[in-house]
């Protein structure tokens, strides 16, 4: 009977060691029974060095490259709106300074001025558009015979719109003047003035071929030297550096003593 005992003793001592060394060791960090160490996915980083699988940014990472990118659009943007605005700025200092220019203008140009008696050179020299110098007007077809006090109106009216700063209306009324009365008294001025109205506008091209056209068309008329000097102006602002030069030389050459000779030595000293 006592060795009966000894035995189911020893029995019930064992049974409980044999069942612990059955248990599966459990990691605590792995979230998961039965799972090994390390966790998975660690070491993906040198799979993807040894050419295994691609590792995907990490929703981090992408939100980083999409705000970097539209950090580099802004400064793209804010480079182009600076060039737009510095562009701007240019463009109405120069407006500016055509229009100060013009009312310093205005004060006297309201009467017309007197054909000078000749204003050619004595070696026959040639006119911007390549009229010469001392040659004289044919009349136009299509022209009105001259009315003097028709005339004086017409043109009156249309300098006033220069002084009203109304350069399109300006500019259509010289036009049309010059169309009807190109032998009147008043046409050297009319072309001269449409040659500012269209400067004023910023009409480049039309300002050039008006100023030119006083020269070709009234070479005896006091506004010839003026009219050049503007045509170089506008030559050098349409960027035509090679024609101005030989424009501000025939004004000191050929009307030497006059406003307009003593700004092309000026300018001429600067180039």
């Amino acid at each position: 009977m006592r060795t009966c005992r000894r035995a189911l003793t020893v029995l019930a001592l064992t049974l409980p060691l044999a069942a612990w060394g059955a248990v599966p060791v459990v990691d605590d960090n792995s979230g998961s029974v039965g799972s090994s160490y390390p966790p998975s996915g660690y070491g993906t980083a040198g799979a993807y060095a040894g050419g295994g699988a691609t590792a995907q940014p990490s929703a981090q990472g992408q939100l980083f490259m999409q705000l970097q990118q539209m950090q580099d659009e802004i400064s793209r943007l804010r480079g182009i709106v600076e060039v737009q605005q510095n562009d701007i700025q240019q463009m109405k200092q120069q407006a500016l300074e055509r229009y100060q220019d013009l009312d310093s203008r205005i004060g006297a140009g309201g009467a017309p001025a007197a054909p000078a008696a000749n204003n050619s050179s004595s070696d026959g020299a040639i006119n911007a558009g390549g009229t010469p110098a001392g040659a004289a007007r044919a009349p136009q077809a299509g022209s009105e015979p001259p009315d003097p006090a028709k005339e004086k109106l017409y043109y009156e009216a249309a300098f006033d719109l220069i002084k009203a700063k109304d350069f399109d209306k300006a500019s259509q009324a010289f036009t049309a003047f010059l169309r009807k009365y190109p032998n009147s008294q008043y046409a050297g001025n009319a072309q001269y003035w449409l040659g500012e109205v269209n400067l004023a506008k910023g009409d480049l091209q039309g300002a050039g071929q008006a100023f030119a056209k006083v020269s070709q068309n009234y070479p005896k008329h006091a506004k010839v030297p003026d009219s050049l000097y503007k045509l170089a102006d506008v030559e050098r602002r349409l960027g035509h550096t090679d024609k101005v030069k030989g424009i501000l030389q025939q004004v000191v050459a050929q009307y030497p003593g006059t406003s307009a000779a003593q700004l092309a030595q000026r300018d001429l000293q600067r180039l």
